[in-house]
């Protein structure tokens, strides 16, 4: 069976009441990146929001271009791009130069978003989120395509012109979902799905079959909700804050719309209590990741946070390194050695 990659999930947050120099923490944060191949991980994921107080990352494409430039191995990608957002063209012109760059090693997560305020900025309409992501898709796969067709969809349109240069091999595209109607978009346009809970793997299994591909075309990449470390409960005891403003934020504004989510959690420990977060040691951890790779072949990476709003650096490297010593060997381990099953 195939090894899932183990990558590391990047906002660049930076809330006033924690606040470092910002330009220390952009060029330590990539540097974390680059350290991160070195150890055995095998991705970088970066994410996007705009006018955010907190100065969460607003042009992850530059992030990824920095990463990649500096890297061999590491697979960089996006989770997610708010494709409604830009303008799809300069979408796939950047994604090529990206893979181009980094010799085929950048993938283009796009997904619908939900910030309204992001939206109105930007003059478009949110409640057309779903219509303009898929027209989005199409454009960049036609750009990417080297084709002059053009394309005419619902809401965005790309005059016949040939997009250069091409891409020499062809970034993926996977779609960032949590519910259910987004899900069957990633299994109907996307290669593959990013998730946010593993509970939607099986979902997009079955919206595979429902789309007539087979469970072999899928891929996840599964974004883990998961505190790792040597003793987990007294790490949650020191960033347990940090969490709870990352969580509270999301819900502010209206990531877990529809969810079951409270519209607002008082302490870190309600975030484990509602399952939002786990705590897992190393041993735990293996258990967890080689039961899911056994169930779902189709899982392509794992990754975690690499540090939480405010949380320096530094305190963030620690728990990658403990990953890196005590979590990515063993599950290699014990999925190579793993029976084929017939």
């Amino acid at each position: 069976m195939s090894i899932p990659t183990f990558g590391l999930w990047y906002d660049f947050r930076n809330p006033e009441h924690w606040a470092q120099p910002i330009g220390a923490l952009y060029r330590d944060t990539i540097d974390q990146a680059v350290w991160s191949e070195q150890l055995g991980f095998g991705s970088a994921w970066l994410s996007e929001h705009h006018f955010a107080p907190d100065d969460y990352a607003s042009s992850p494409l530059i992030m990824a271009a920095a990463i990649g430039a500096r890297t061999t191995t590491l697979r960089v990608a996006t989770n997610i791009v708010v494709a409604a957002l830009h303008n799809p063209i300069r979408l796939a012109e950047d994604a090529n130069a990206l893979s181009l760059i980094t010799d085929g090693r950048f993938d283009l997560g796009v997904g619908l978003g939900y910030n309204e305020r992001e939206f109105t900025s930007f003059g478009r309409v949110r409640k057309q989120r779903p219509s303009l992501l898929e027209d989005a898709i199409a454009i960049i796969r036609t750009a990417w395509s080297g084709s002059d067709a053009g394309y005419e969809g619902t809401r965005l349109s790309m005059p016949a012109v040939k997009v250069t240069p091409v891409a020499e091999k062809t970034p993926r595209m996977p779609i960032g979902a949590v519910a259910p109607k987004g899900i069957e978009r990633a299994a109907r346009l996307g290669d593959g799905v990013i998730t946010l809970s593993n509970e939607s793997i099986p979902v997009y299994l079955d919206a595979l079959i429902a789309n007539g591909k087979s469970l072999d075309e899928g891929a996840v990449y599964a974004s883990q909700w998961v505190v790792v470390a040597d003793d987990p409960e007294k790490e949650w005891s020191r960033i347990g804050e940090n969490v709870l403003y990352q969580v509270n934020k999301y819900i502010e504004w209206g990531s877990f719309e529809g969810s079951g989510v409270p519209d607002h959690f008082d302490a870190p420990d309600d975030l484990l209590d509602f399952g939002v977060y786990q705590l897992w040691d190393g041993a735990k951890a293996v258990d967890e990741l080689v039961s899911l790779s056994q169930r779902f072949p189709q899982i392509r990476d794992f990754h975690f946070w690499a540090q939480f709003p405010g949380e320096t650096v530094e305190s963030g490297s620690a728990r990658i390194q403990y990953i890196a010593d005590r979590v990515i060997p063993e599950v290699t381990r014990q999925l190579t050695a793993a029976p084929v099953a017939v």
